[in-house]
Order: structure tokens, then sequence, then C-alpha cells
């Protein structure tokens, strides 16, 4: 990184932290200047006075007064360091720490769904949200720090040179010391930790299987807890061996600093002092202990100012990602603008669409088809025929490599994505239930009837009667408004895999959206409840089109067109029956699965 780009990530930083609290970046400043200004103070200009009044003998009193005076000015300004750290920072940090996760997560929310998947990316997005409220504090305190510091360096050294202009050569070892040893051990320092980032990622993840109540029953049968625990060993002891790579070079390398930083530069001047004022006899004790006191002050500000300069290094590589996240340019960005579709869909088609996630092997390949009018589309074939991946295209949370996709005759890129999206309604295969009521579960943020409420639980009762499970939420105590998962709230309801299932179809019945999708709804049902499930579906696809996905032929039979995929083409098209007549893959894939319910009657009449 140039000292260029150093630089402008600390003011990049600073301006973030300026945007969101201006106070506390001057109460920063502010306390830095108090800091250093009092130090140097009372180390050269008060020891001086103190000694020389002594020494030409001014009155006990005006010393005493002088003392005095001092003594209400610094308890002042002890006064107002204490206030800066119990008010200011508490106050600020809360602010800090809100608005600025806030634009963390408004960034991540807004980036596209295949920056999740992209290795480096989500690197640099954790590390991004590694403390980062914290280290751009840290940044700000540091940038200030520096440069006052520096300030502070320039009246101190003229205090020494005033006194003996040789002893500043004993100032050449700490900035030595500082400028060569410090950086390396910054360089090393950053390497370390990059090298680790990687580790503390699977340390995390084991952290996160342990105790979150989702794997707890894997974890009991079986020995998965551990697998986990061996990665989780792994991890630890790649970080050793990465602790191990740099412990000799940073063990030196701080070895060095501190001896050119704090030995020679006390010991030197102490000697040096000490000779001219009893053996040359060229200075007097007064300037004897300015000399010591001076550059005692001197070492310490440089090494604060050196170790500041370090800091405002590591921070650098800190803001880079911070940067680097937040001024990435979407591909798909959620506030992705343009016209405002209809709200009936009417027809979509795919039309040569080809798809392949990061340069990979293609999942779909020149794919075209059209769905027009109030249809039940059954999407079905083996796993990776690239079914789900034609529902991530079609909401957009992908755009295809090749061709277009239209939505009424219109291509989607050019509708605004918010609006857009709104047309869709969907109960994914890998659904996600969060630690909220069944209510918010259902609705997820979208209000009917604005606060009153009792729209919104007419439209979820009615949802999960459709979804088959409105009997057993009734029955809960709090039902409707009863917390999915224990995990905050000890009266919550623990569910069933499937009738978490039937929530997450109720989803997809209250929403209003015109296109109602299904990806594997009944995977965790029985039989009875599937067949029950499906039926409610098709019952309430009326006047809108409704697309779901299933490995089970035996729920596609009533879709008005069956699309059967492999390898991201489709394969045969037409309804259940004319599929079996076609005596083909689709055929054949349901005659096999047909074998293990023969005893079911629906299938033997279709097999007969």
């Amino acid at each position: 990184m140039t000292n260029n780009r150093v630089l402008a990530n600390n003011i990049y930083g600073i301006k973030t932290i300026w945007q969101i609290s201006k106070s506390r970046v001057i109460h920063i400043a502010l306390n830095e200047l108090v800091g250093y200004a009092s130090w140097i103070f009372y180390s050269i200009f008060f020891m001086r006075y103190l000694i020389n009044a002594i020494e030409t003998g001014k009155p006990f009193a005006t010393i005493m007064g002088f003392v005095a005076l001092l003594f209400v000015l610094f308890l002042t300004l002890t006064l107002y360091r204490c206030y800066y750290d119990t008010v200011v920072i508490s106050f600020t940090n809360n602010k800090i720490h809100r608005v600025l996760y806030k634009k963390l997560y408004a960034k991540a929310r807004n980036v596209e769904l295949s920056c999740f998947e992209d290795a480096e990316f989500y690197n640099r997005y954790t590390m991004a949200l590694d403390d980062a409220a914290e280290k751009m504090i840290s940044l700000t305190r540091t940038f200030m720090s520096t440069w006052i510091g520096a300030a502070g360096v320039a009246v101190t050294f003229s205090a020494i040179f005033s006194i003996d202009p040789y002893s500043i050569l004993f100032m050449l070892a700490p900035i030595i010391g500082n400028v060569v040893f410090s950086r390396k051990q910054n360089e090393f320092d950053a390497k370390r930790y990059e090298e680790s980032a990687k580790n503390n990622r699977k340390k995390d993840y084991v952290n996160r299987v342990m105790y979150l109540a989702e794997f707890a029953k894997e974890i009991r049968f079986s020995n998965i807890a551990d697998l986990m625990m061996a990665r989780f060993y792994h991890a630890v002891r790649d970080n050793q061996k990465i602790v191990g790579k740099y412990a000799g070079k940073i063990t030196v390398t701080m070895w060095l600093k501190n001896a050119l930083v704090f030995t020679v530069p006390f010991q030197g001047v102490m000697l040096y002092a000490t000779y001219r004022a009893m053996i040359s006899r060229t200075i007097g004790l007064a300037e004897l202990v300015i000399m010591f006191t001076a550059m005692v002050t001197a070492s310490w500000i440089l090494r604060n100012l050196f170790e500041n300069i370090s800091e405002s290094l590591r921070n650098a590589r800190f803001i880079e990602y911070f940067r680097t996240f937040m001024e990435y340019e979407e591909k798909i960005p959620e506030d992705w603008d343009g016209i405002t579709p209809d709200k009936k869909v009417k027809r979509i088609e795919f039309r040569n669409v080809s798809f392949a996630y990061k340069e990979g092997k293609p999942i779909i390949k020149n794919l075209s088809f059209v769905i027009e009018g109030d249809k039940i589309v059954a999407l079905v074939g083996h796993n990776g025929a690239g079914k789900t991946t034609i529902i991530k295209l079609l909401f957009r949370l992908y755009d295809p490599t090749e061709g277009i996709i239209l939505v009424n005759e219109t291509d989607i890129r050019d509708y605004n994505l918010k609006a857009y999206r709104k047309l869709f309604a969907a109960a994914f295969q890998d659904y996600k239930i969060m630690s909220l009521s069944i209510k918010e579960n259902i609705l997820m943020g979208v209000r009917h009837d604005g606060n009153t409420g009792e729209k919104d639980d007419e439209i979820v009762r009615k949802a999960l009667k459709q979804a088959g499970i409105l009997e057993k939420v009734e029955a809960l105590p709090a039902g409707i408004r009863t917390t999915m998962t224990k995990e905050f709230d000890e009266s919550g309801a623990a569910f069933s895999g499937g009738e978490i299932q039937k929530i997450i179809a109720a989803r997809a019945f209250a929403s209003p959206a015109s296109v109602k999708v299904f990806d594997e709804p009944s995977s965790a049902l029985d039989p009875l409840a599937e067949y029950e499930l499906y039926n409610s579906i098709m019952k309430q696809s009326f006047g809108q089109i409704t697309l779901f996905i299933s490995h089970r032929l035996s729920s596609v039979k009533a879709a008005d067109i069956v699309f059967m995929l492999e390898e991201g083409i489709i394969i045969e098209s037409g309804t259940h029956e004319e599929l079996i007549k076609n005596n083909g893959a689709y055929c054949g894939m349901f005659t096999k699965q047909a074998q293990n319910y023969l005893a079911d009657e629906l299938y033997t009449e279709v097999l007969s």
C-alpha cells in the first residue's frame, strides 16, 4: 500500500466518523491536545520555573501562588478528561456503533447474492465488520494524536536544543528505532492477521455450530461434534504455526526498537548531562533537570508518535478492507431503479438463457420457454438439473450469463428491482426461521393494515389454515404471537421440520404477490400431509401463475405444464398425462418413484 493510499485511508476513516459524530472528533482532538500540553508543560516549563525560582530566591508566597494557579488549571483539565471518559465516549460510542453498522448492513443487503459465494469478497466483508466501530474510533484518535504528538516533539526538541544543541543527537536513536523497526513490526503484525483471518472464520463457524439450537440434535446423535472440534483444533493449530512463523521476527524487531527508543537516549542523556553538570560544570542544576526530563518526555512522545504512525498503517489496512467493501460497485444492487411493473404477471419468458456460477461449468444452457396465462407450472428433474437456479434468475438474484428474461414482455433488468421482486412470493427449500413470532415469520415485515394489526392477524390465520397448521398454532398459549425457537424466549415453541415447512408455505400464501413459488415445499412432510398441502397450493393458484419445484412427481400431476430438466436443458415438457404417454425420461422417473407406493391407488391407476 502506497503512502498516499495510507494517508487517504486515514482521512477517509476520519471523514466517516465526522459524518456520524462531529462532536466526537472535536473532543478526541481536544482531549489529545490537553494530554500532551499538560505533560510537556509540567515536565519542562513548570520544572524550569520551579528550579529557577528556588535558585534565584523568589518569595515562597509567589512560588506557591503560581503552584496554586496551576493546581486549579490542572484540576479543571482533569475534570474535562473525566467528562470525556465517562460522558462523551459513552454517548458518542452508541451513536457511532448504530450508524456505522447500519451503513455496513445496508451495504451487505445491497450487494448481489453472488458476493456471499465469493470467498475473497466474503473475507473482505468479515474483516470490514471486525470491530469496525472501535477501529474507526481508534483510527481517529491515533490520527489526531500523531499530529499533536509531532507538535509536542517539536516543542521538547526546542527545549533540549536551547540547553545543548548536541544533545539532540541522542534523539536519533529513538527515531531510527521507531521508523525502521516499528514499521517492520507493523508489517509482520499485518501479515499475521491476514494469514489468520481464514482460520478465525473457521473457529467462529465451529463456535456457532456448538451453541446454536438448530445443530443440537445432530451433535448429540452423531460424532459430528468430534469432526467440528477437529476443525476447530486444526484452525487453532494453523494459527499457532502462523504465530510461530512470525514470533522470532517480531521478538527481535521489538528488542531492537526498545533498545534504541529507551535505553540509548535515557542512559546516554543521563551520562552526558551529568558530565556537563558535575565534571565540566557548563550547565546548572535547572538545565540538568530540564535536559533529563525533556529527554524522557521527548522519548515517550516519540515512542507514542511512532506507535501511532504504526497504528495508522494498521488502520489503513483495515480501512482498505472497509473501503473496498463499501465502494464495491454492485452488479445487481437492491436499490436498482427502473420502471414500475404491473402488479399482475401475465407472461414469463426465458429467451436463450445461459448461466454459470463464477465462470464455472454452465448450470443453465441456452434455455427458452414461455409461461403465459394463469398456469400452474412444475419444474422437475434430478439434483443439479438447474431448477432452483431458474427461480434465482427469475427473482433476479443473479443475471443470466447470456440471453434475457422477460416478464410481461419487458426485460426484467428494466424494472425497479424492489418493485419487481414484490411480484413474487416464495417458500424456499433452504428456508430460514427467525427468532420472532409466528406472525412476523409469515408476514416478514409486510404490513397490510397500518398499525391496527387486525387485518394482518386475519391474513396470517388464513395462510396458516391453507398450510394446514392453524389448529396447532392456535393451541399454543400465545397463538400466532408465539416466538419461534426458544433461543431468546423460554415460552417459545419448538416445531418439527414438517411443521416449520408448513409455516414457510404460509409465508407464500399470505403474500399478495402475483406469482407464488414453492421450492420443494413438502420434503419434510409425510405423504398424506404432502397431498393436503399440494391440494391447497392448487386451490390457491387460481387466477395467478404458480411455480413449484418437486422431486416427488406424484405432486405435479395437477400442474398445467411440467418442464423436465436435465443439466440445465428442458428435455421434455407437457402435462403429466402427455409426458407419461411419451414414455420418456419423465415417465421413467415417475415409474421408479411409483414403485415405492404401489399400495397407493392413485399410482396403480396410472400404471395400469
